[in-house]
């Protein structure tokens, strides 16, 4: 029965690191833009090397 007390605890440890690390990266503005990756492909570029 501890194995499952410790398992419980180790995923609801692992989910609120998720949680964290996507919270963050919301309020950093990881997910701002968009538009551009779509239409990124239909434009071509000029300065290709």
């Amino acid at each position: 029965m501890s194995v499952i007390i410790i398992l419980l605890l180790v995923s609801i440890s692992v989910a609120g690191l998720f949680l964290a690390a996507f919270i963050w990266s919301v309020k950093s503005g990881q997910y701002e833009d968009d538009y551009s990756p779509s239409s990124r492909i239909l434009f071509e570029e000029e300065n290709r090397k």
